[in-house]
């Protein structure tokens, strides 16, 4: 009975301990959740100043982090980023190519979070662009007719876009 004493206050013992780990786990990932919400405003708060302050590598660094993001407004500027970095002299052939094809991906995926986001448009039409630099000349003048969709549709979302209003002009 001694032994089934002892064993019953372990197992009371090991119950209360798991108990509280788990509403400790419950706790914590409440919290971040709530910060999670804030986080995103933050990181296109930093984004935006490393962009402006021309930290091609750092602004890659942050945003990266975040490529699984549902957020488009986060979603668009890692694909700015990303093609920024494929643009830079100090990247290699190889990893220009990845980028390129990266920042394409990072695009739709802002297109298909937010379908009326104009950002999203003009950089899926810039990085679909790029990729058909790689892709060949008869790929390139099939998505040429995309390319300038997508131009319009940013135009439309936002007529006050210069680069935009640019793009379209010389397509």
């Amino acid at each position: 009975t001694q032994v089934l004493r002892k064993s019953l206050q372990r197992g009371v013992v090991l119950s209360t301990g798991s108990f509280l780990v788990y509403e400790a786990h419950k706790l914590i990932s409440g919290f971040a959740e709530v910060h999670a919400s804030f986080k995103v405003e933050d990181v296109i708060e930093q984004a935006d100043y490393l962009y402006g302050s021309g930290e091609t590598e750092k602004l890659y660094r942050l945003l990266v982090q975040h490529k699984n993001s549902d957020d488009a407004e986060l979603l668009w500027r890692l694909a700015r980023s990303s093609r920024d970095l494929a643009q830079l002299g100090s990247t290699s052939a190889e990893e220009k190519r990845q980028l390129t094809y990266d920042s394409l991906e990072y695009a739709k995926k802002a297109l298909e979070k937010n379908e009326s986001n104009f950002a999203a448009h003009k950089w899926y039409g810039i990085c679909l662009s790029d990729v058909g630099d790689y892709e060949g000349i008869k790929t390139k003048i099939g998505n040429a007719i995309i390319i300038k969709e997508h131009f319009q549709r940013a135009i439309e979302l936002n007529p006050k876009d210069a680069t935009t209003i640019h793009l379209i002009g010389i397509w």
